[in-house]
């Protein structure tokens, strides 16, 4: 091989080296500056104080501040909308609820809700099993005597719905697909904490909601679990019977996933990917987060992208029943 070959040929390879070095880089530095994570979730819904549990461990772990910024609204179409129009470096991330991927896309297909179409899958945050919860001067203790009580009454017992479309008001629709009844829907537009008070005071009779939504008022007194649809009994609350043991195979959970807008490097998104692995695994958050009756796992990228589809082929006939209601909201 002649000099001149040998300086071609290795010429070569150190141009791949070089430019490859700059993306390689860039992901090992990252995070450099705060990073911020758009929720479409009301301040104090349970899916916002999840967020804020996730954001503030990436934060330990990167050293930087991770912001949450919540745009609700509009069925969770704003945030997605912000989420998507973000500059794709990987300094804007998206935290939506189910409700966003699985409810919008199926009245309004041309918003940015899809993966991978709009957003790359990071990971899995939360899973947020939904309560069931009473003003106590109704005098029902148990799912049983609800759903007798309203079988002698439909139509008179109103339930609190703090957002159209999302699990909260997926979870009241089952309930009465499921057990036959028929509830009077007071809808809410700004979450959990616009909604509570009237519970509390029983101008509304009920109220269906991740636990973190309604902690204040349970602990206060003011409301009364009565059963929870997971689909076993939490360990947090041995003693609170799971819908389940009333209506067989009943469950209904809402959750929360991380994802990026289209075009954020691969380097970066394996990086986030990674360390919120880490993050929802460490046993300090999930103990903080079982608290609030968040359950959080680890997935892959693609581990995320597959449970999202599996959930929008899940509620699918909960939406077609309920699609005049999400089209006029």
């Amino acid at each position: 091989m002649t000099a001149l070959h040998w300086f071609s040929r290795h010429r070569a390879v150190a141009a791949v080296v070089l430019l490859a070095l700059p993306a390689a880089a860039w992901a090992q530095a990252y995070p450099d500056k705060p990073v911020t994570i758009i929720s479409d979730a009301a301040a104090g819904a349970s899916p916002d104080v999840a967020t804020r549990f996730i954001a503030d461990g990436l934060g330990r772990l990167w050293g930087q501040k991770v912001i949450v910024l919540n745009r609700p609204g509009a069925n969770g179409s704003i945030g997605a909308r912000a989420a998507a129009e973000a500059v794709a470096d990987g300094y804007t991330l998206y935290a939506p609820t189910l409700s966003t991927f699985v409810a919008l896309p199926t009245v309004a297909p041309n918003l940015p809700v899809r993966l991978p179409r709009d957003f790359l899958p990071i990971g899995f945050i939360a899973d947020q099993p939904m309560f069931i919860a009473v003003n106590p001067s109704l005098g029902i203790a148990t799912l049983p005597q609800l759903i007798e009580r309203a079988k002698q009454e439909p139509g008179k017992i109103s339930i609190a719905l703090t957002g159209i479309g999302r699990m909260t008001h997926l979870t009241g629709e089952l309930l009465q697909q499921r057990a036959g009844i028929k509830l009077l829907s007071v809808p809410y537009a700004r979450g959990p904490a616009s909604a509570i008070g009237d519970v509390a005071s029983g101008r509304v009779s009920m109220i269906i909601e991740g636990f973190s939504g309604i902690i204040g008022a349970v602990k206060a007194g003011e409301v009364k679990l009565i059963a929870t649809a997971a689909p076993t009994r939490l360990p947090e609350f041995p003693d609170l019977p799971t819908a389940g043991e009333t209506i067989p195979d009943f469950s209904a959970a809402g959750w929360l996933v991380l994802v990026a807008p289209v075009g954020t490097p691969a380097q970066i998104i394996a990086r986030i990917s990674v360390d919120l692995a880490k993050v929802v695994t460490d046993a300090d958050i999930k103990k903080r987060l079982g608290a609030t009756g968040s359950y959080p796992r680890a997935m892959t990228a693609e581990e995320t992208r597959a449970f999202v589809a599996q959930q929008q082929a899940t509620w699918l006939p909960v939406l077609q029943g309920i699609s005049g209601e999400l089209k006029s909201k």
